[in-house]
């Protein structure tokens, strides 16, 4: 069962807290109401067929981020029956531009830049600091029925999170 969290986390070892639901493997996938490129309202059973991989980041404006996209494009994206949805608070537009600046084709980028629900309902709301009203970085596997299959927390936003981990949940 989720409960509510206030989690310190670090930016660079600054610390600054992160507000909202911990999720856990067992759990049902919040549904959410988030942007597409295309400035459609998409939800998490729009993508029902398919085991979604959902990585929350700060910006696609950063470094970091773009490497974790552009890796998730590259190594993931692409299989059969996965679908990975990124989700940060960049305008859809923007994210619409960066992916095709990158060559990015196997992910889907959301936004959730017009409303906090999704950020306390995933648990990775950012309260204060530099990065207040961001995403943290995170990552939930969620399969076809809407069950979390894997969670990642990251403690440090500027540190990628664990892709092999990722990986072997996708694929056992």
């Amino acid at each position: 069962m989720s409960e509510t969290r206030t989690a310190a986390i670090t930016l660079k070892g600054a610390p600054f807290d992160v507000t909202g639901l911990q999720l856990s493997v067992g759990d049902t996938a919040p549904d959410f109401s988030l942007l597409n490129s295309d400035l459609k309202e998409v939800s998490l059973s729009s993508f029902s067929d398919k085991v979604r991989i959902i990585a929350t980041v700060p910006s696609l404006d950063t470094s970091v981020c773009q490497q974790e996209t552009k890796r998730f494009n590259d190594e993931i994206g692409d299989k059969d029956g996965v679908e990975v949805l990124v989700v940060s608070v960049d305008l859809p537009l923007t994210q619409k531009n960066w992916c095709g600046a990158e060559g990015i084709e196997n992910v889907t980028t959301l936004s959730c830049h017009h409303s906090t629900a999704f950020g306390v309902a995933y648990g990775v709301h950012v309260a204060n600091g530099p990065l207040e009203g961001r995403l943290a970085r995170a990552v939930f596997v969620v399969d076809a029925s809407g069950v979390i299959s894997h969670v990642e927390y990251v403690t440090e936003v500027a540190d990628l999170p664990n892709f092999d981990a990722v990986l072997n949940t996708v694929t056992s």
